[in-house]
């Protein structure tokens, strides 16, 4: 599967439709975007039941800043709609495989019941 690109309206909608989500924010001016493209590329096609997703940070500026962007590439995931994983820089295709494979195997229950009682 592909990457696709959201924007802030697409966003909230790309969350509640798929399990796992991962967003690189990324600009045509980084250099290091453009390094960690293809690897980032390759792995939503290794992985067809996860969405890889980007944001230009350029075009939307205002998601960025919500989402505390400070510097690209910073890539994010998402499990059953909450946020599991923001780093900024570009992984290599292992580290990358490593942060997938992390994601898929959380267990969001057990991270359900660790955070209870912090929110309480």
């Amino acid at each position: 599967m592909a990457t696709i690109d959201i924007t802030e309206k697409s966003f909230a909608q790309t969350l509640e439709s798929s399990e796992i989500v991962f967003v690189d924010f990324w600009a045509a001016w980084c250099g290091p975007c453009r390094q960690f493209a293809p690897t980032y590329g390759a792995a939503a096609e290794r992985h067809p039941d996860i969405t890889f997703a980007k944001v230009d940070t350029e075009a939307e500026q205002t998601l960025a800043a919500a989402a505390n962007i400070t510097s690209i590439p910073t890539l994010m995931a998402f499990k059953d709609k909450t946020l599991v994983f923001s780093q900024p820089g570009a992984l290599n295709a292992t580290g990358l495989e490593e942060v997938i494979r992390a994601v898929k195997n959380l267990d969001m229950d057990e991270l359900r019941a660790q955070a209870g009682p912090q929110n309480a």
